[in-house]
Protein backbone atom coordinates (compact mmCIF):
# COMPACT_ATOMS: atom_id res chain seq x y z
CA UNK A 1 0.00 0.00 0.00
CA UNK A 2 1.44 3.43 -0.91
CA UNK A 3 2.57 5.55 2.01
CA UNK A 4 0.29 8.50 2.87
CA UNK A 5 1.27 11.91 1.56
CA UNK A 6 1.40 14.63 4.20
CA UNK A 7 1.52 18.42 4.36
CA UNK A 8 0.86 21.25 6.79
CA UNK A 9 -1.93 23.80 6.49
CA UNK A 10 -0.46 26.91 8.08
CA UNK A 11 -2.49 29.74 9.56
CA UNK A 12 -2.88 32.84 7.38
CA UNK A 13 -2.44 36.16 9.18
CA UNK A 14 -3.66 39.45 7.72
CA UNK A 15 -0.97 41.90 8.78
CA UNK A 16 -3.04 44.65 7.16
CA UNK A 17 -6.50 44.60 5.65
CA UNK A 18 -8.12 47.44 3.76
CA UNK A 19 -11.69 47.33 2.46
CA UNK A 20 -11.87 49.28 -0.80
CA UNK A 21 -15.61 48.99 -1.25
CA UNK A 22 -18.47 46.70 -2.13
CA UNK A 23 -19.00 45.62 -5.71
CA UNK A 24 -22.33 45.58 -7.53
CA UNK A 25 -22.42 41.77 -7.16
CA UNK A 26 -22.20 42.08 -3.37
CA UNK A 27 -18.59 41.00 -2.91
CA UNK A 28 -16.20 43.26 -1.03
CA UNK A 29 -12.94 44.40 -2.65
CA UNK A 30 -9.96 44.06 -0.31
CA UNK A 31 -6.24 44.74 -0.18
CA UNK A 32 -4.21 42.83 2.38
CA UNK A 33 -0.62 42.06 3.26
CA UNK A 34 -0.67 38.48 4.51
CA UNK A 35 1.92 36.27 6.19
CA UNK A 36 1.82 32.67 7.35
CA UNK A 37 2.43 31.23 10.79
CA UNK A 38 4.50 28.26 11.81
CA UNK A 39 1.44 26.72 13.45
CA UNK A 40 -1.36 25.01 11.56
CA UNK A 41 -3.36 21.89 10.80
CA UNK A 42 -1.94 18.65 9.41
CA UNK A 43 -3.41 16.89 6.39
CA UNK A 44 -2.59 13.47 4.96
CA UNK A 45 -3.81 11.63 1.88
CA UNK A 46 -3.65 7.84 1.66
CA UNK A 47 -4.04 6.91 -2.03
CA UNK A 48 -6.96 4.62 -2.67
CA UNK A 49 -10.03 3.93 -4.80
CA UNK A 50 -12.52 5.90 -2.66
CA UNK A 51 -12.48 9.61 -1.83
CA UNK A 52 -13.15 10.14 1.87
CA UNK A 53 -12.37 12.46 4.76
CA UNK A 54 -11.89 11.89 8.48
CA UNK A 55 -11.12 14.56 11.07
CA UNK A 56 -9.72 14.54 14.58
CA UNK A 57 -7.55 16.81 16.68
CA UNK A 58 -8.31 19.33 19.44
CA UNK A 59 -10.45 21.54 17.14
CA UNK A 60 -12.01 18.85 14.97
CA UNK A 61 -15.19 18.03 16.86
CA UNK A 62 -18.36 18.62 14.88
CA UNK A 63 -16.70 19.56 11.59
CA UNK A 64 -18.48 18.16 8.51
CA UNK A 65 -16.89 15.36 6.50
CA UNK A 66 -19.32 15.57 3.57
CA UNK A 67 -19.10 17.59 0.36
CA UNK A 68 -19.60 20.84 2.27
CA UNK A 69 -16.07 20.52 3.66
CA UNK A 70 -13.59 22.68 1.75
CA UNK A 71 -11.14 19.77 1.40
CA UNK A 72 -13.64 17.76 -0.62
CA UNK A 73 -14.91 20.86 -2.44
CA UNK A 74 -11.34 21.61 -3.53
CA UNK A 75 -10.97 18.04 -4.78
CA UNK A 76 -14.16 18.34 -6.86
CA UNK A 77 -13.05 21.73 -8.17
CA UNK A 78 -9.71 20.32 -9.32
CA UNK A 79 -11.41 17.36 -11.00
CA UNK A 80 -13.63 19.85 -12.84
CA UNK A 81 -10.45 21.41 -14.23
CA UNK A 82 -8.43 18.28 -15.01
CA UNK A 83 -10.84 15.40 -15.32
CA UNK A 84 -10.71 12.28 -13.12
CA UNK A 85 -7.93 12.25 -10.53
CA UNK A 86 -6.26 9.71 -8.31
CA UNK A 87 -7.59 10.47 -4.82
CA UNK A 88 -8.01 8.47 -1.62
CA UNK A 89 -8.59 8.95 2.09
CA UNK A 90 -7.88 12.39 3.51
CA UNK A 91 -7.25 12.70 7.23
CA UNK A 92 -7.20 16.13 8.88
CA UNK A 93 -5.73 16.85 12.30
CA UNK A 94 -7.50 20.08 13.19
CA UNK A 95 -5.51 22.34 15.51
CA UNK A 96 -6.54 25.83 14.38
CA UNK A 97 -9.68 27.50 15.76
CA UNK A 98 -12.68 27.46 13.43
CA UNK A 99 -14.24 30.69 12.09
CA UNK A 100 -11.36 32.64 13.58
CA UNK A 101 -9.98 34.94 10.87
CA UNK A 102 -6.83 32.95 10.12
CA UNK A 103 -7.96 31.00 7.07
CA UNK A 104 -7.96 27.55 8.64
CA UNK A 105 -10.49 26.00 6.27
CA UNK A 106 -8.90 27.71 3.27
CA UNK A 107 -5.46 26.47 4.32
CA UNK A 108 -6.87 22.93 4.59
CA UNK A 109 -8.36 23.19 1.08
CA UNK A 110 -5.06 24.48 -0.32
CA UNK A 111 -3.23 21.64 1.42
CA UNK A 112 -5.58 19.15 -0.25
CA UNK A 113 -4.79 20.67 -3.65
CA UNK A 114 -1.06 20.36 -2.98
CA UNK A 115 -1.40 16.70 -2.03
CA UNK A 116 -3.55 15.95 -5.07
CA UNK A 117 -0.99 17.66 -7.27
CA UNK A 118 1.79 15.47 -5.85
CA UNK A 119 -0.28 12.32 -6.24
CA UNK A 120 -1.23 13.11 -9.83
CA UNK A 121 2.05 14.56 -11.06
CA UNK A 122 0.79 18.11 -11.46
CA UNK A 123 3.29 20.95 -11.29
CA UNK A 124 2.86 23.19 -8.20
CA UNK A 125 2.32 26.15 -10.54
CA UNK A 126 -0.18 24.37 -12.80
CA UNK A 127 -2.91 26.93 -13.65
CA UNK A 128 -5.55 24.30 -12.92
CA UNK A 129 -4.56 24.39 -9.26
CA UNK A 130 -5.03 28.14 -9.09
CA UNK A 131 -8.38 27.99 -10.85
CA UNK A 132 -9.56 25.23 -8.53
CA UNK A 133 -8.36 27.22 -5.52
CA UNK A 134 -10.24 30.33 -6.64
CA UNK A 135 -13.37 28.27 -7.25
CA UNK A 136 -13.18 26.81 -3.74
CA UNK A 137 -12.86 29.99 -1.68
CA UNK A 138 -11.51 33.54 -1.61
CA UNK A 139 -8.53 32.78 0.65
CA UNK A 140 -7.55 29.47 -0.94
CA UNK A 141 -5.31 30.87 -3.72
CA UNK A 142 -3.02 32.73 -1.32
CA UNK A 143 -2.77 29.60 0.86
CA UNK A 144 -1.52 27.41 -2.00
CA UNK A 145 2.10 28.48 -1.57
CA UNK A 146 1.67 29.92 1.96
CA UNK A 147 4.23 32.68 1.47
CA UNK A 148 3.89 36.31 2.51
CA UNK A 149 2.42 38.43 -0.28
CA UNK A 150 -0.14 41.08 -1.08
CA UNK A 151 -3.59 39.85 -2.08
CA UNK A 152 -6.34 41.99 -3.56
CA UNK A 153 -9.79 41.91 -5.08
CA UNK A 154 -11.77 39.11 -3.48
CA UNK A 155 -8.58 37.07 -3.12
CA UNK A 156 -7.99 36.28 -6.79
CA UNK A 157 -5.27 38.89 -7.39
CA UNK A 158 -1.92 37.96 -5.89
CA UNK A 159 1.39 39.78 -5.85
CA UNK A 160 4.70 37.89 -5.93
CA UNK A 161 5.94 36.13 -2.78
CA UNK A 162 7.69 38.49 -0.36
CA UNK A 163 10.65 37.70 1.86
CA UNK A 164 9.82 39.41 5.14
CA UNK A 165 12.14 39.71 8.12
CA UNK A 166 11.29 37.29 10.95
CA UNK A 167 8.15 38.41 12.76
CA UNK A 168 7.92 36.98 16.27
CA UNK A 169 4.22 36.79 16.96
CA UNK A 170 1.69 35.69 19.52
CA UNK A 171 -1.67 34.49 18.19
CA UNK A 172 -4.67 34.59 20.52
CA UNK A 173 -8.26 33.47 19.97
CA UNK A 174 -10.83 33.88 22.78
CA UNK A 175 -12.80 30.79 21.79
CA UNK A 176 -15.66 32.72 20.17
CA UNK A 177 -16.33 31.79 16.53
CA UNK A 178 -16.93 34.84 14.33
CA UNK A 179 -18.50 34.26 10.94
CA UNK A 180 -17.40 36.59 8.17
CA UNK A 181 -20.87 37.58 6.90
CA UNK A 182 -22.06 39.33 10.10
CA UNK A 183 -18.82 41.35 10.21
CA UNK A 184 -19.31 42.61 6.67
CA UNK A 185 -22.94 43.41 7.49
CA UNK A 186 -21.76 45.42 10.47
CA UNK A 187 -19.38 47.31 8.16
CA UNK A 188 -22.56 48.50 6.46
CA UNK A 189 -21.51 49.08 2.85
CA UNK A 190 -24.22 49.15 0.18
CA UNK A 191 -23.68 47.53 -3.23
CA UNK A 192 -21.49 49.77 -5.34
CA UNK A 193 -20.34 51.86 -2.35
CA UNK A 194 -16.66 52.67 -1.90
CA UNK A 195 -15.05 52.58 1.52
CA UNK A 196 -13.40 55.76 2.92
CA UNK A 197 -9.80 55.78 1.63
CA UNK A 198 -6.74 55.31 3.79
CA UNK A 199 -3.12 54.36 3.12
CA UNK A 200 -3.16 51.81 0.31
CA UNK A 201 -1.18 48.74 -0.59
CA UNK A 202 0.18 48.26 -4.11
CA UNK A 203 -1.83 46.99 -7.05
CA UNK A 204 -1.44 43.32 -7.89
CA UNK A 205 -1.80 41.00 -10.85
CA UNK A 206 -5.18 40.77 -12.59
CA UNK A 207 -5.45 37.00 -12.22
CA UNK A 208 -3.57 34.47 -10.10
CA UNK A 209 -2.32 32.43 -13.04
CA UNK A 210 -0.90 35.55 -14.70
CA UNK A 211 1.25 37.11 -11.95
CA UNK A 212 3.40 40.12 -12.68
CA UNK A 213 7.14 39.75 -12.37
CA UNK A 214 7.10 42.31 -9.56
CA UNK A 215 4.98 44.78 -7.63
CA UNK A 216 4.38 48.15 -9.27
CA UNK A 217 6.90 50.60 -7.84
CA UNK A 218 4.59 53.56 -8.36
CA UNK A 219 1.66 52.07 -6.49
CA UNK A 220 -2.01 52.71 -7.19
CA UNK A 221 -3.51 56.17 -7.37
CA UNK A 222 -3.99 57.59 -3.88
CA UNK A 223 -1.44 55.31 -2.23
CA UNK A 224 -0.06 56.68 1.01
CA UNK A 225 2.33 55.91 3.84
CA UNK A 226 2.08 52.12 3.78
CA UNK A 227 2.82 51.79 0.09
CA UNK A 228 5.58 54.42 0.28
CA UNK A 229 7.46 52.37 2.87
CA UNK A 230 6.81 49.05 1.16
CA UNK A 231 7.84 50.51 -2.20
CA UNK A 232 11.24 51.46 -0.79
CA UNK A 233 11.60 48.07 0.89
CA UNK A 234 10.74 46.25 -2.34
CA UNK A 235 12.99 48.33 -4.58
CA UNK A 236 14.78 46.67 -7.48
CA UNK A 237 18.13 47.43 -5.85
CA UNK A 238 17.62 44.52 -3.46
CA UNK A 239 18.52 41.06 -4.71
CA UNK A 240 15.76 38.53 -3.90
CA UNK A 241 16.70 35.45 -1.94
CA UNK A 242 15.03 33.21 -4.49
CA UNK A 243 13.58 33.58 -7.95
CA UNK A 244 10.16 35.21 -7.91
CA UNK A 245 10.37 36.62 -4.38
CA UNK A 246 10.86 40.25 -3.44
CA UNK A 247 11.96 42.24 -0.44
CA UNK A 248 14.87 40.18 0.87
CA UNK A 249 16.42 43.31 2.37
CA UNK A 250 13.28 44.48 4.12
CA UNK A 251 14.17 45.97 7.49
CA UNK A 252 12.03 44.94 10.47
CA UNK A 253 11.79 48.50 11.77
CA UNK A 254 10.60 49.75 8.37
CA UNK A 255 8.04 46.97 8.16
CA UNK A 256 6.73 47.68 11.67
CA UNK A 257 6.43 51.35 10.76
CA UNK A 258 4.45 50.46 7.65
CA UNK A 259 2.21 48.09 9.57
CA UNK A 260 1.64 50.66 12.29
CA UNK A 261 0.49 53.18 9.69
CA UNK A 262 -2.05 50.72 8.31
CA UNK A 263 -4.80 48.77 10.04
CA UNK A 264 -7.61 46.29 9.61
CA UNK A 265 -10.85 47.87 8.37
CA UNK A 266 -12.83 44.89 9.67
CA UNK A 267 -11.61 45.30 13.24
CA UNK A 268 -14.20 47.90 14.29
CA UNK A 269 -17.24 46.01 12.93
CA UNK A 270 -15.89 42.71 14.30
CA UNK A 271 -15.60 44.28 17.75
CA UNK A 272 -19.29 45.14 17.57
CA UNK A 273 -20.12 41.56 16.61
CA UNK A 274 -17.78 40.05 19.24
CA UNK A 275 -16.89 42.60 21.97
CA UNK A 276 -14.45 40.13 23.53
CA UNK A 277 -12.01 41.20 20.79
CA UNK A 278 -11.53 44.44 22.76
CA UNK A 279 -10.34 42.39 25.72
CA UNK A 280 -7.97 40.33 23.58
CA UNK A 281 -6.37 43.41 22.05
CA UNK A 282 -6.05 45.16 25.40
CA UNK A 283 -4.42 42.10 26.96
CA UNK A 284 -1.98 41.80 24.06
CA UNK A 285 -1.03 45.47 24.17
CA UNK A 286 -0.37 45.19 27.90
CA UNK A 287 2.31 42.52 27.38
CA UNK A 288 5.93 43.66 27.82
CA UNK A 289 7.63 44.15 24.48
CA UNK A 290 4.46 44.26 22.37
CA UNK A 291 5.22 46.35 19.27
CA UNK A 292 1.87 45.98 17.53
CA UNK A 293 -1.44 44.28 18.30
CA UNK A 294 -4.14 43.80 15.67
CA UNK A 295 -6.99 41.54 14.65
CA UNK A 296 -6.51 39.15 11.73
CA UNK A 297 -9.10 38.81 8.98
CA UNK A 298 -12.64 39.13 10.25
CA UNK A 299 -11.67 37.91 13.73
CA UNK A 300 -11.71 36.95 16.41
CA UNK A 301 -8.05 35.86 16.35
CA UNK A 302 -5.67 38.70 17.14
CA UNK A 303 -1.89 38.85 16.94
CA UNK A 304 0.88 40.77 18.62
CA UNK A 305 4.40 41.31 17.28
CA UNK A 306 7.52 41.29 19.45
CA UNK A 307 11.24 41.84 18.92
CA UNK A 308 12.27 38.26 19.69
CA UNK A 309 10.92 34.81 20.45
CA UNK A 310 11.63 35.09 24.17
CA UNK A 311 9.25 38.03 24.50
CA UNK A 312 6.50 36.36 22.49
CA UNK A 313 6.86 33.11 24.45
CA UNK A 314 6.78 34.95 27.80
CA UNK A 315 3.66 36.83 26.73
CA UNK A 316 2.08 33.56 25.69
CA UNK A 317 2.75 31.96 29.05
CA UNK A 318 1.34 34.97 30.88
CA UNK A 319 -1.85 35.06 28.82
CA UNK A 320 -2.36 31.31 29.05
CA UNK A 321 -2.28 31.62 32.84
CA UNK A 322 -4.70 34.55 32.87
CA UNK A 323 -7.11 33.23 30.23
CA UNK A 324 -7.23 29.47 30.55
CA UNK A 325 -9.96 29.06 27.92
CA UNK A 326 -8.21 30.99 25.19
CA UNK A 327 -6.15 29.56 22.33
CA UNK A 328 -2.68 31.07 22.76
CA UNK A 329 0.13 30.27 20.34
CA UNK A 330 3.58 31.90 20.04
CA UNK A 331 4.82 31.51 16.47
CA UNK A 332 6.97 32.93 13.69
CA UNK A 333 5.33 34.68 10.75
CA UNK A 334 6.90 34.66 7.31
Amino acid sequence: MPAPLTTRARAKINLTLRVLGRRADGYHELESLVAFAGTGDALSLEPGPQLSLTIDGPRGQGLPVDDSNLILRATRALEAETGPLRTGAFHLVKRLPVASGIGGGSADAAAALRLLARLNGLSPDDPALLRAAAATGADVPVCLVSRARIMAGIGERLGPPLTLPPLFALLVNPGVPVETAPVFRALGLERGQRHPPQASLPDTSPHPEEPRSGVSKDGPEGAGTVWSILRDALSDDMAPQDEGSRGSGLDRAALLAALGAAGNDLEAPARRVAPVIDTVLADLRAQPGCRLARMSGSGATCFALFDDCRQSAAAGRALAREQAGWWVKPTLLR
